[in-house]
């Protein structure tokens, strides 16, 4: 018997000052060093592009970019644990190029651990490059991780 799945119904649309607290709950399930609310509510308030997606109502993942002149910096980019492993993924990161394109956005950047091996193979299978390494970048239980600086031309 073949199983048919069902797409995800997702829509997406701008972070609001009341989708923070659900956001950080799915930040602290997601990471060993998550962001804190103060985080959020700054980028946010900074005007920031801030985004969520929701799932069968509720809020399953989001992302975070700061723009200008051109250029994109992903700051963060989360699917909720529940989530992960279903493509969503790359739904959500498509959204946030076609975002960026918008905004007439030349290139896109991010920093990423080099742990989170499916993370990186992710931005590798959408373009994205590996341009640079930042030392020590991260916290980490072991003192501190280094972050691979990734790049996509847009």
């Amino acid at each position: 018997m073949n199983a048919i799945l069902k797409p995800l119904d997702f829509r997406f649309r701008p972070m609001a000052h009341e989708d923070i607290e659900a956001v950080v709950r799915i930040e602290r399930a997601a990471y060993p060093y998550p962001w804190t609310l103060g985080n959020f509510r700054d980028c946010v308030e900074s005007g920031y592009s801030c985004w969520v997606a929701e799932l069968e109502g509720r809020i399953a993942g989001y992302w975070i970019m700061m723009m200008a002149v051109g250029e994109g910096h992903i700051l963060n980019c989360c699917v909720a644990p529940d989530w992960q492993g279903r493509g969503f993924g790359r739904q959500l990161l498509r959204h946030l190029i076609e975002t960026a394109r918008d905004h007439a956005t030349e290139c896109l950047f991010l920093e990423v651990r080099p742990s989170n091996a499916a993370a990186v193979w992710l931005y590798q299978r959408l373009g994205f490059e590996t341009i640079a390494l930042r030392r020590g970048y991260y916290p980490a239980d072991q003192g501190a991780e280094d972050a691979l600086v990734m790049r996509l031309d847009l």
